[in-house]
């Protein structure tokens, strides 16, 4: 064998454009059948997945052996069921683990600063704090700047009360126990009922608001990111100088960054948590 016949695999491959197309279609069954499991976790019959992929129930089962060989499905012969196996489980968990929000959340930072004209921000919730791990900055002269790497309080803060706001409530009291609810301005909700108070209303419009909890003359709205599961995994943010972001404008920038942060969650593979599930 030659060198250049071993080398033809992994060009394009031999044989007719029909071929190759009819390769290339048997991909796209299979994928839209492993979509068609996905969506059904208690399983599906033979005949069922021969609907969604529109072939004949032998062309389809051909599909499904398949893919059974190579460990993506599953079939339980007794009730002649089909699965999806656990190498798919396997694929998507690296997917999961692989996954960079923030270089996701980065383009939404600079959307953000664009339609506000506002500084926004991305922070995560480390040790009983809101940590900044991304900015876009305002170009106005007067602007919010946060060192990234800076750090704030989780109930004195648009990011950290965004974060608190979903997580269970057996979470929220450990870390109240742990960290407090010092006063950082006169505006600092410092009392468990405000703060409880407060994050059943971030629940419901979907948004935070910091109103000169954190540094006085500085007001910002924030919502959170979500993982697979629904539980917070980071907030954005937009803050500025409370002469450009009056109390008549934090619906309208809620509004904003909220439709960003659901944006964010669909793209890292994540789930918005229901509401219902705090009522």
């Amino acid at each position: 064998m030659t060198v250049e016949n071993r080398r033809k695999p992994v060009g394009r491959p031999a044989g007719s454009g029909k071929s190759s197309g009819g390769h290339s279609q048997s991909l796209v069954r299979g994928l839209n059948i492993l979509e068609g499991l996905a969506a059904a976790p208690g399983g599906l019959g033979l005949s069922d997945i021969a609907q969604i992929v529109g072939l004949a129930p032998s062309t389809t089962h051909r599909l499904l052996q398949a893919l059974h060989k190579q460990g993506f499905i599953t079939h339980d012969a007794e009730l002649g069921l089909w699965k999806v196996g656990v190498k798919t489980f396997q694929i998507g968990n690296t997917f999961l683990e692989a996954r960079d929000f923030v270089a996701t959340a980065r383009p939404f930072l600079r959307s953000l600063t664009r339609d506000s004209g506002e500084t926004a921000n991305l922070a995560i919730r480390d040790d009983g704090l809101a940590v900044f791990l991304a900015q876009s900055e305002s170009s106005q002269m007067m602007r919010m700047i946060t060192r990234l790497g800076s750090r704030a309080p989780l109930h004195a803060s648009g990011v950290g009360k965004a974060l608190l706001a979903w997580l269970p409530d057996k979470e929220v009291e450990r870390i109240l126990q742990s960290r407090g609810l010092n006063r950082v301005t006169p505006n600092t909700l410092d009392t468990p009922a405000r703060l409880r108070e407060s994050l059943a209303e971030i629940r419901r419009q979907g948004y935070a608001c910091d109103r000169e909890e954190h540094a006085i003359g500085l007001n910002c709205v924030a919502a959170s990111l979500h993982d697979e599961h629904g539980a917070p995994l980071a907030a954005i943010s937009v803050s500025g100088p409370v002469a450009r972001i009056p109390e008549s404008r934090l619906a309208e920038l809620g509004g904003m960054v909220s439709r960003a942060a659901r944006e964010i969650t669909t793209q890292i593979g994540g789930q918005m948590p229901r509401v219902e599930d705090w009522s």
